[in-house]
């Protein structure tokens, strides 16, 4: 009778222990990384009331088995279910961030690496990514060499949001197009104001500007050819950078000076009004007349029929070239066309070029962050940009 109580006893204590295991189970169903445990059971040993014996051929007797009474149960393991993955859950914190599969991220904590499921991440206030319990969130850094790589060598901890990575430097313009249709028709071509086209354009740092170039054809051009003038460059406080006024109160120039298809123009400025006026010849733009073709930009006035898609424009600083702060922009005008619209002409100049490159932006500050599947972190800045901050290493 105390044998038996002895083992079921055993069995409840070891029944218990699995209770304890689903308990806690229970309770850590909101831990972020948590994994579930199970418990395997065994039994502990047998008594032995008679063993076993073989058969006899000259008795006759068959062998029969030992007679073994078991003396209950025991915990065998508790298995951690380390490597299943849980169900993803919508946070709209962009480091709140799970791993697919086996891996692991890697924290520092006191100097030391450590392995966890837990993605439940934030920034502190030097800017470094680190867990809720303020160990170090561990990547790769971004080769300095190329913004867009990462250098995947020995881990270090992610300082995503440093000074340095709070705002995005600002850069030239250094390409734009024209797109649209000159229709031959368009009474504005021929007028004195002519059609005026705003290329706008950053400088070295950041500040916008707005060049106005004037598209326009007199009587005695030739069919299908066109004058490229540019009459203004206006700042982004709406003032020409090319006028000024003095102490006497008269317009005089500013003594910039600008290269448009590699033919230098000076403005000369009218005292009493601030008109400008150039003595240059102004860049021919060129069409087919027949079949409304874009033939092509002659702006180089040593060989006129050397016609090219594009013309630069640069803006020569009164200070040596070194710290000039404008860039040369080229100027794409190979999407115009010259059909008839019912003698209105639609022209539209983009920054940048046809390939989308050499825009420019203005300086940044950070808006947000991102981090795309395979754990590289976006920078977004309001000035449009996206910069690679790191990446995220697993193990």
């Amino acid at each position: 009778m105390m044998r038996s109580l002895f083992s079921g006893v055993s069995g409840l204590k070891a029944h218990q222990t699995k209770m304890d295991v689903i308990g806690n189970n229970i309770s850590n169903v909101n831990t972020i990384g948590f994994k579930s445990s199970s418990v395997n059971f065994s039994d502990v040993f047998y008594q032995t009331t008679q063993s076993a014996s073989g058969p006899n051929f000259t008795t006759g007797t068959t062998g029969r088995n030992a007679m073994q009474i078991g003396l209950g149960a025991n915990v065998a393991s508790i298995t951690q279910a380390i490597s299943t993955q849980g169900a993803s859950q919508r946070t709209d914190n962009p480091f709140d961030i799970m791993i697919e599969g086996d891996a692991f991220f890697i924290v520092n904590s006191g100097g030391t690496n450590y392995f966890t499921k837990a993605g439940s991440f934030n920034v502190d206030a030097y800017g470094t990514l680190c867990t809720s319990s303020g160990a170090a969130v561990m990547g790769w850094q971004v080769d300095k060499d190329d913004p867009t790589a990462i250098i995947r060598d020995a881990v270090s901890p992610l300082n995503i949001m440093s000074p340095d990575n709070l705002y995005s430097e600002p850069a030239a313009t250094e390409a734009a197009y024209i797109s649209g249709n000159i229709d031959s028709l368009d009474t504005q071509l021929t007028s004195a104001t002519g059609k005026i086209v705003n290329v706008s354009f950053y400088d070295m740092t950041g500040h916008s500007y707005t060049a106005d170039l004037k598209i326009s054809r007199l009587e005695t051009d030739d069919e299908g050819s066109y004058n490229v003038e540019l009459t203004d460059i206006i700042d982004e406080s709406g003032q020409s950078i090319l006028v000024r006024l003095n102490d006497n109160g008269e317009y005089e120039s500013t003594g910039l000076e600008f290269q448009l298809g590699g033919i230098t123009y000076e403005p000369k400025v009218n005292a009493a009004d601030g008109t400008i006026t150039y003595e240059s010849a102004p860049v021919k733009l060129n069409f087919n007349p027949a079949t409304g073709e874009f033939l092509g930009v002659d702006g180089n006035e040593t060989d006129a029929d050397d016609s090219k898609d594009s013309i630069g424009f640069f803006i020569n600083h009164n200070e040596p070239i070194a710290n000039n702060k404008f860039t040369n922009i080229d100027i794409d005008f190979s999407k115009l066309t010259h059909y008839a619209t019912n003698g209105a002409s639609n022209l539209t100049a983009v920054k940048g070029g046809l390939d989308g490159k050499g825009a420019g932006k203005q300086f940044g500050n950070m808006t947000g962050v991102s981090v795309d599947t395979s754990g590289k972190i976006y920078g977004r800045y309001d000035n449009g940009d996206s910069v690679l901050l790191g990446q995220i290493a697993v193990a």
